[in-house]
């Protein structure tokens, strides 16, 4: 049991900071009523006790209590096995020290992820001698009882419920209190002035709520804090500065608050703080915060809180850093050059800011990195790619970093011009109801990563998942049935804890419909804690932001349900931008640690213009240019090689126009150039087989008619016979059960034949 309680207050996971301090409470309680155990002293709980407990169990739908052995006994359910997890703790804690060890009195009640339905019981007034209610993570509702303040409580912890009402004034009467967890939760309201007279208290956890108004000034004398969370609610005015009198704060969460800037400058003076995290302040631009006298942070994130000028030198005087996120500013400068002495960071996020200079020879040491979207000087000729080992440099140079113009994709050429744009984002590819092919987007990314998997758009994804003890994850798939067109398309997702960028290039110009595809599929559609969370994160196209604070569940009507969101986005520089962006709103660990941010999945983008026919759409002019001036500067080579070249092919092909004479007139004769357009050029992503006669290629003509192409091997002894003989055969045959030809193409040195497209694969595949 020692080693145990070691572990829960040692432990690294971020998840459990604002449980151990419960874990400890609970532990020794555990260990007081060890000693006078009823399995010792036979004690039995007060018989008015036990009614109570009978109340409390109908209230709050707690159907598994056995009544007919003593509450206190520790049998039946009354105590979770020791192979429950701490997470589902279910326990009934009595002290049974009383009247010489023959009368026990609860002590404390931790029901911890029972799904249990009821209200909050004011019945729990009534156990005279309760420490603790923990009613962690189910599906209560109901208001927070005011009776409770009659009772000397250490804890209380709601935390992922559905509580509604305001926080009772009476709560501040309880002197004893401690912790008070009310996270992800309904409530509402001013927080009351009179929290500010709790004497002991030292955990305060208002996270996901709809709180309103400002910080009460009384709030200045809590300075027993060490571990506050204040997010996602929408509070007012800013960050006040009497914060400076919580010098005993060691974790301090404000992100999506709903307060504006700046940042006090007596947050320099808070010296425990090891895990600082403030993001998406309203107001004004501010100048950055004196904090290096905070060195034992270990965790420092201002993200998007319009910190303007430098980054000051003295930061790299916070040798313990091992997670730096000031992305999201109008930062500008160099990289402070004793950035190098932080040797225990493992992240840096300075991301869309407005940074200078040379990239640092330290740059590559933290294990991911993200510097795009600056203005850095890297000469052309030194450019290193997008994404540099660890190093995410994406739009990160001076020299290139607008829509259309991304210096570090310089070396990707556009072979042809393209004019519709389909990701199953998160997913392998797939083909629609509609017969749309989206591109798969399965791969690995991380907290700082390019990535270009499609042949005209990349990935970006950045940040970290806070406050989960798993790893990140940047994908998610579901396995549930979901009842909806084109299911197969919202099955996967493409996750990312801040932002998440999908960045398409080689577009026509003109007017665009962007049709985002979200489902989601992380939370349940039930009566449990898991149905709970919220995912709330912003939408941006071409830099702009499009929508705010969208909700995919409640857009959609519910989990597990498809929403389309229409946008409409001009192309002038041949690309289109498409950033999800996570501001600290909605929940963060329901159903479990690090489900939040961006989640989308699908992108289908189409042209509100008629293209250009096949023809043209390929640069033809570019490409026909390139060609003349090769051809122009190699006419000695073609006059000596070419001739010969085209004198084998002639005899080799020769004979074949003879003996199609009597071919249908009906067949189509394809040009080189159609084919070619409708395979990508013979890509290999088309090829779909391999036969004696030669590979076959997918491909979609202009007008959208999807083929097969079986191409003449140069290979095949017997090619040119067998060609032959299938366009005689085959084109006199017309049967619901044979492949259609469509026709063929014999121009240059290729012969193809034009099958129309079955996907239901091949009679061996159907046999065996």
């Amino acid at each position: 049991m020692l080693n145990c309680l070691t572990y829960l207050l040692s432990s690294p996971c971020k998840f459990c900071t604002n449980f151990k301090l419960q874990s400890m409470k609970l532990i020794t309680i555990f260990f007081l009523s060890l000693l006078a155990s009823p399995l010792v002293s036979g004690a039995t709980l007060k018989q008015q006790e036990v009614e109570v407990l009978k109340e409390i169990g109908n209230t709050l739908g707690k159907k598994d209590w056995d009544f007919s052995v003593d509450p206190c006994s520790g049998e039946r359910n009354w105590t979770s096995p020791a192979s429950k997890s701490y997470s589902e703790l279910n326990a009934v804690t009595c002290d049974c020290s009383f009247s010489n060890h023959t009368l026990c009195h609860v002590v404390s009640i931790v029901l911890k992820s029972q799904n249990l339905s009821g209200s909050l019981p004011p019945q729990l007034a009534r156990l005279p001698y309760l420490q603790e209610i923990d009613l962690t993570l189910n599906y209560l509702n109901g208001t927070i009882p005011k009776q409770w303040s009659s009772l000397n409580l250490v804890n209380i912890s709601l935390y992922g419920n559905r509580v509604t009402g305001s926080i009772p004034k009476e709560l501040g009467n309880i002197t004893t209190l401690k912790s008070l967890v009310l996270e992800f939760n309904q409530l509402s309201g001013n927080l009351p002035m009179e929290l500010g007279s709790l004497p002991q208290i030292e955990t305060l956890l208002l996270t996901s709520n709809n709180f309103t108004g400002e910080l009460p000034a009384s709030f200045a004398n809590l300075t027993t804090l060490k571990n506050i969370r204040l997010g996602d609610n929408q509070f007012s005015g800013s960050i006040p500065n009497f914060i400076q009198n919580w010098r005993s704060v060691e974790t301090m969460v404000i992100q999506g608050s709903g307060f504006s800037g700046p940042i006090p400058s007596g947050i320099s003076l808070m010296k425990n703080l090891t895990d600082l995290r403030i993001s998406d302040l309203n107001g004004s631009d501010s100048p950055f915060p004196q904090l290096d006298r905070i060195t034992n942070l270990q965790t420092l994130m201002l993200r998007s809180c319009n910190i303007i000028g430098a980054m000051p030198e003295n930061l790299g005087n916070l040798t313990n850093l091992k997670v730096l996120d000031l992305s999201y500013n109008k930062i500008s400068g160099q990289i402070p050059s004793s950035f190098a002495e932080l040797q225990k960071m493992d992240m840096l996020f300075l991301t869309r800011n407005l940074l200078t200079g040379p990239l640092p020879d330290w740059i590559s040491k933290p294990d991911f990195v993200d510097l795009s979207f600056n203005n850095f000087s890297i000469r052309k000729s030194e450019e290193p790619g997008c994404q540099q080992g660890s190093t995410n440099l994406f739009a990160s140079s001076v020299n290139g970093n607008s829509i259309g113009n991304i210096s570090c994709l310089q070396n990707t050429g556009c072979t042809k011009t393209w004019y519709s744009l389909y990701i199953n984002c998160g997913g392998k590819q797939v083909v629609s109801i509609g017969n749309k092919t989206y591109d798969d987007d399965s791969g690995t990314t991380g907290p700082a990563r390019f990535l270009s998997e499609g042949t005209n758009w990349a990935l970006i994804t950045t940040g970290h998942f806070f406050d989960s003890g798993r790893a990140d994850y940047y994908t998610w798939s579901t396995t549930n049935k979901l009842a909806m067109e084109n299911d197969e398309l919202y099955r996967d997702a493409r996750v990312s804890p801040v932002s998440l960028t999908y960045y398409a290039f080689c577009l026509g110009n003109g007017n665009y419909t962007v049709n985002l595809h979200f489902a989601e599929i992380m939370f349940t559609d039930d009566k449990t804690y898991s149905s709970l969370g919220t995912r709330v994160f912003d939408i941006y196209i071409q830099r702009k932001l499009v929508l705010k604070d969208f909700n995919i569940a409640k857009e959609a009507g519910g989990v597990g349900k498809a929403v389309i969101k229409n946008f409409t986005a001009v192309v002038n520089a041949k690309a289109l931008e498409i950033r999800l962006y996570w501001a600290g709103k909605g929940t963060t660990t329901i159903p479990f640690g690090s489900v939040y941010g961006p989640l989308i999945s699908a992108i289908s983008v189409d042209p509100d213009f008629v293209p250009p026919p096949p023809s043209v759409n390929g640069g033809g002019l570019s490409v026909g240019a390139i060609v003349a001036i090769v051809v122009a500067g190699a006419i000695i080579i073609i006059l000596i090689f070419g001739i010969l070249w085209w004198k084998h092919c002639f005899e080799q092909k020769s004979s074949v126009p003879k003996e199609l004479k009597d071919i249908n007139s009906q067949t189509t004769i394809f040009t080189l150039r159609q084919i070619r357009a409708a395979t990508n050029n013979f890509d290999r992503a088309f090829k779909i087989g391999q036969g004696g006669f030669g590979p076959v290629y997918k491909g979609v003509l202009s007008d959208g008619t999807r083929i097969a192409v079986k191409q003449l091997s140069d290979k095949s002894v017997q090619g040119n016979r067998e060609f032959i003989n299938e366009i005689g055969m085959i084109s006199a045959l017309r049967h619901p059960y044979l492949v259609k030809l469509y026709g063929f193409c014999m121009e240059e040195d290729q012969l193809l034949l034009v099958y129309e497209y079955m996907e239901n694969n091949s009679l061996a595949h159907a046999l065996f």
